[in-house]
């Protein structure tokens, strides 16, 4: 337990020290360059713009991350409950799996203006669009979990009569539980970019809708500032389905 907390620490300030250098970096090339702030400013000046009260970054922020988790939510309950019920019942597995691979191919830039028609402006249409994003990758690699278990585990529940709620349980998963999380940490980053491209189409709040303000007036840092801050949320929601992941699965494997 020791040997793996020194570990995490170690692994930790790594990533730390290789993100302030980045940012040290660029700040020193930007001076060193006189770089124009309408191209590339510099962190400092980036950092400036959250003082500027116009921007209503704190509403703004809000509106996004409630989008973005809204949507990983809707995404990892229904692809999870989805790929159960196709372990379940494989021939509504054969007949709606392909169906679903169909649809995930339209654009869903495409499905953007049909979102605002049928639900209007607002949060909704946004959280269904990064739903819309995120939830096939869930599906699928749960869906694979389910079916890659051990077969002389199945005989044996089979054998001593076990429920098929009792195999769902005790086999199915536990060991559908990383291919699990491996589909959310895909859809934790999809859903990042669904709800923005909600926000680029139409919206009135959030991150995306104040980079299209500020674009025409060549306000790049606060563009880059809304990147940044969008970077944060994608990186706080990977990183509560990595807490997740260790506690369920490397929690597990321990015990084990």
């Amino acid at each position: 337990m020791a040997g793996d907390g020194a570990h995490a620490s170690r692994s930790f300030a790594v990533i730390l020290v290789v993100h302030l250098a980045v940012l040290v970096l660029w700040q020193v090339a930007v001076d060193a360059f006189h770089v124009p702030k309408f191209i590339l400013p510099s962190p400092l000046a980036t950092v400036q713009t959250l003082g500027t009260t116009g921007y209503a970054w704190g509403s703004n922020t809000l509106v996004t991350a409630l989008e973005i988790l809204g949507g990983f939510a809707l995404g990892a309950l229904v692809g999870v409950a989805l790929a159960v019920i196709f372990s379940w019942a494989p021939l509504l597995s054969l007949m709606l799996l392909p169906l679903f691979v169909t649809l995930n191919m339209i654009p869903k830039v495409a499905l953007g203006p049909l979102f605002i028609v049928w639900f209007s402006y607002g949060i909704v249409p946004n959280i269904l669009i990064a739903f819309s994003i995120c939830f096939f990758p869930i599906l699928l690699t749960t869906a694979r979990g389910l079916r890659e278990v051990e077969p002389d585990l199945l005989d044996l529940v089979k054998s001593l009569r076990g429920s098929r709620w009792t195999l769902f349980r005790k086999i199915q998963l536990p060991g559908s539980l990383p291919y699990i999380f491996s589909g959310m940490k895909v859809g934790a980053i999809l859903a990042v970019a669904g709800a923005i491209v909600g926000e680029f189409i139409a919206s009135e709040r959030g991150l995306g809708y104040l980079m299209i303000q500020v674009q025409s007036s060549l306000d790049t840092p606060a563009m880059v500032m809304a990147v940044v801050l969008l970077t944060l949320l994608g990186v706080a929601l990977y990183g509560l389905v990595l807490a997740l992941e260790r506690m369920f699965v490397v929690g597990d494997a321990r015990q084990t």
